[in-house]
């Protein structure tokens, strides 16, 4: 994708997540998404390429209401076809509590 290119080991643990949560529905991808955080920060190319996430904003947001603690930071990263974009990366700081989730 660019200078800052998913590594082939976050490429592989994101295809065993894949593999392990599957299916396309809003929680599955949900649960996707923050198995991966607990692991390193996304970016929105990475969950929706890397992890089949369909709208990651929105599973980021819906885990923020779960009351996750996710911060999003900007990444600049240059396309295949040459293009700089201005990507969100998320980081999961505190994972909410099984009580909180419930």
């Amino acid at each position: 994708m660019d200078e800052k290119k998913t590594t082939p080991e976050k490429e592989a643990a994101l295809k065993a997540l894949r593999d392990e949560f599957k299916g396309t529905d809003a929680d599955t991808q949900a649960r996707r998404t923050l198995a991966a955080l607990r692991l390193f920060p996304l970016t929105t190319y990475e969950l929706s390429r890397g992890l089949d996430v369909y709208h990651p904003p929105a599973r980021i947001k819906e885990l923020r209401q779960a009351g996750n603690n996710i911060i999003t930071m900007r990444e600049t990263v240059t396309t295949e076809a040459g293009v700089k974009h201005s990507l969100g990366k998320y980081v999961l700081l505190r994972e909410a509590s099984q009580e909180q989730a419930a």
